[in-house]
């Protein structure tokens, strides 16, 4: 199978990434009126592609993590294929019902679904703990951070949490795009080096990824933002304010450590925990499309391998 065609198929994964996965970025200072909708997008756009291509010259860490999940052997454009198409028709999925999923963690589900239709001796151990702390840590730490700097914040300045929220959203924004541009750069590393296998990047892969997910985040995610900053939880500028902190600050630990997380579940969980009044109903569906995201994206990835050999 030649390459060109998971290429154009990857430039797609990171397309719809930037249009459903970016938008929660910006949810928060949406939700609590502090930024327009298009205002917010056009910072979120901006901010993404800053981060991708800051982030990479400073640390790959995240990116070698991706690419090293699995060894493909001579299969690797055949599961990279199933991987990138189990991520696209998830993400499409659940951006129709507006289900604020992880296109990074089904991205990763596809590869180790890929990887398992190989044979289990393909997957590689110590990679795949780094995911499942990942996903841990993005939950439980969002949360606890989220509800911990909302009790240290003072109350009555609305007018300074309100500008508090637009850096913040900017910060959350760069640090989705430090953290998957880099998975995203580290399957196009598989595909690049599949005679070698040595983790290497061409100068201008940073700034192509970057400019396909601000291309993404341009075109909008009002849906992912109604449910993650309006009907999840009631938001006002000082709670909006401390879920930009705690998610910025599980973002910035783990892409320092290397752990690739979701910016989806690391917002949705700091807004959890800074919100008030939380619908149980909108955070069940969400917490049930989180459990069911690894294992769908696997089966699907897995039923692909074997249906391409």
């Amino acid at each position: 199978m030649p390459i060109l065609p998971v290429l154009l198929l990857l430039a797609a994964v990171i397309l719809v990434n930037g249009w459903t996965d970016a938008p929660n970025a910006i949810a928060a200072p949406v939700a609590s009126g502090v930024l327009s909708f298009p205002s917010a997008v056009l910072l979120a756009a901006v901010c993404n592609l800053l981060g991708v291509v800051c982030t990479t010259r400073i640390s790959d860490a995240v990116a070698r993590t991706l690419f090293s999940i699995a060894d493909f052997g001579p299969y690797a454009v055949t599961a990279l294929t199933a991987a990138l198409a189990a991520t696209v028709l998830w993400a499409v999925i659940a951006w129709r019902f507006g289900i604020p999923t992880s296109e990074s963690h089904a991205l990763m589900a596809g590869l180790i679904g890929s990887a398992l239709a190989l044979g289990l001796d393909r997957v590689r151990l110590e990679p795949l703990l780094r995911v499942a702390l990942g996903l841990v840590l993005s939950l439980l730490l969002g949360a606890f951070l989220g509800r911990a700097i909302l009790e240290l914040l003072p109350t009555g300045k609305d007018p300074l949490y309100q500008k508090g929220q637009m850096l913040g959203a900017a910060l959350t924004a760069f640090l989705h795009g430090a953290q998957d541009g880099q998975k995203f750069l580290g399957v196009l590393a598989l595909l690049l080096t599949l005679q070698t296998g040595t983790f290497s990047l061409p100068p201008q892969a940073p700034w192509v990824c970057a400019a396909l997910m601000a291309l993404g985040t341009l075109l909008g995610g009002r849906r992912i933002i109604d449910t993650v900053g309006r009907k999840l939880v009631t938001l006002t500028p000082r709670s909006g304010f401390a879920a930009e902190l705690g998610c910025a600050a599980v973002l910035t630990l783990c892409t320092l450590w290397g752990l690739p997380v979701s910016t989806t579940h690391a917002k949705s969980a700091a807004i959890f925990g800074a919100g008030a009044h939380p619908d149980s109903r909108v955070a069940g569906s969400l917490g049930a499309a989180w459990l069911f995201t690894f294992p769908a994206c696997g089966a699907l990835a897995f039923l692909l391998v074997r249906l391409l050999n």
